[in-house]
């Protein structure tokens, strides 16, 4: 369902970028590494109106998970994307992907821009970005993203304590050699639970047989088992397994999304919209799959406050009808940078509803994490 009303244009005056070091409460373990400091960057656009506007550029330090990156995000949009905003002047939200189309690649960072100018452009209009994208629901379930632990107790303690705080779904990383005894052992102390795992690329076509024998712990779904340009091969994998294949990593655009239904390679998507490119992008892809009755969810890349909240936003549309990784700030944060943080109530979250992104920015917090910055101006 295209945005039924556009937002109103903004006026762009200045782009400030700013890297944040933010410590987290514990370390988090994939498949690709452990992080204990999340680095991330936040965008501000100011306008001449004197609105505001704020974004989040959702890549790590280092180029593990994606080909993007800190230190690219920052080069790119401090020497490509934002001047080519600035040169522009006034656009809508809807025109930002067009103007930054001929840089190719670079699709967390469009889209950091991207949600900044609708944040700015909605705060302006008096509308919450809820209602701008057609969300339905108030409140959205919860589910949490548990790191590998260092042995299956360990990882079954750590589970525990999540759903003691709510987490209506339990999704464990996994990896070749931490895979089938720590899902074994968190399926077997909490039998009934909605449960979920995530490679992160880690295998290939080759470990079929061991991914095949994740069939028999009843999972909603495996995610990205293989790399993301393997999509034959998730599909040929798809042909083995009863579980349910999840594409993440490969989802990178509208288009990627129809070619890998179309393949087979996929039954459920996961929408990032830092890796699709923006919400405006995440919203054809979860119009694409409720046409096609493909079910849909939101997931995490540690945000801040200000991509949990869009967040929240994009996953109260009415095609993502399964939990998804937006957790409470507190899941790895001690200090957020907005001055409400996301809660856990009943193991939902709450929908913002005040203009724009419905947060506002604790500026102490925003400064004591800050480690590098640059404005932009026209």
């Amino acid at each position: 369902m295209p945005i039924a009303t556009p937002a109103a244009s903004a006026s762009l005056d200045e782009i400030e970028l700013r890297v944040l070091q933010i410590p987290l409460v514990s370390p988090f373990t994939t498949s690709f590494g452990t992080e204990t400091v999340r680095e991330v960057i936040v965008v501000r656009v100011r306008t001449a109106d004197g609105g505001d506007g704020w974004g989040e550029i959702v890549t790590q330090q280092a180029p593990l998970y994606s080909s993007e990156y800190t230190q690219g995000a920052w080069d790119v949009a401090t020497r490509w994307l934002g001047p080519a905003l600035l040169e522009r002047g006034t656009l809508a939200p809807e025109d930002v992907a067009r103007v930054l189309e001929p840089f190719v690649g670079h699709r967390m960072a469009k889209a950091g821009l991207e949600l900044a100018v609708l944040d700015a452009a909605l705060r302006s209009d008096g509308r919450s970005l809820a209602s701008y994208l057609g969300a339905t629901a108030k409140t959205i379930p919860s589910g949490v993203s548990v790191g590998i632990q260092a042995d299956p107790a360990a990882l079954v303690e750590t589970v525990q304590g999540y759903l003691a705080e709510g987490y209506v779904r339990i999704k464990i990383k996994i990896r070749p050699g931490r895979d089938l005894a720590d899902t074994a052992a968190v399926r077997s102390a909490f039998p009934g639970i909605p449960l979920q795992v995530d490679a992160n690329s880690a295998y290939t076509l080759a470990d079929a047989d061991t991914l095949a024998q994740l069939d028999r712990f009843d999972l909603l779904l495996i995610e990205q088992p293989l790399q993301e340009d393997d999509i034959v091969d998730h599909a040929a994998l798809a042909q083995r397994l009863r579980t349910p294949i999840c594409l993440d990593e490969s989802i990178t655009s509208a288009k990627a999304a129809r070619d890998a239904l179309a393949l087979g390679a996929t039954t459920v998507i996961n929408i990032k919209a830092g890796r699709v490119g923006g919400y405006l992008e995440a919203v054809r892809i979860h119009d694409l799959c409720r046409d096609a009755g493909i079910p849909v969810w939101c997931g995490g890349m540690l945000e801040t406050g200000i991509g949990r909240a869009a967040n929240a936003a994009l996953a109260a549309m009415p095609g993502f009808t399964l939990p998804g990784d937006v957790s409470a700030s507190d899941r790895f944060y001690a200090r957020d940078i907005v001055a409400s943080p996301v809660v856990l109530e009943d193991g939902h979250v709450r929908v913002p509803t005040g203009p724009g992104l419905g947060v506002e920015i604790d500026a102490e917090a925003l400064e004591s994490f800050t480690v590098a910055r640059a404005t932009l101006r026209r």
